[in-house]
């Protein structure tokens, strides 16, 4: 078993995928700093067993907690463009 931050995998899913279409720095280094700050605006959700995982992904899809992670995650993708540290 392995304790996971469920929020991080939802974040560096969804970092992936915007990070296509825009023209901030992919570079490793900004997207850990994307990762850490969005990360330290939202709540963690720890999960230990597989059926703690599979019931976190239900809760990604309700509507309020997708807002909650884009909107953390565009406001560090605006962070980070505006004072890249790499």
């Amino acid at each position: 078993m392995k304790l996971i931050n469920y929020n991080e995998v939802l974040v560096r899913e969804k970092l992936e995928e915007l990070l296509k279409n825009s023209s901030v720095c992919d570079c490793e280094q900004c997207k850990l700093d994307m990762m850490a700050i969005a990360l330290n605006n939202l709540p963690p959700k720890y999960v230990v067993s597989q059926q703690g995982e599979i019931f976190s992904k239900a809760q990604a899809f309700n509507a309020q907690t997708a807002v909650d992670i884009l909107g953390a995650i565009t406001d560090a993708m605006e962070k980070v463009k505006r004072s890249p540290r790499h």
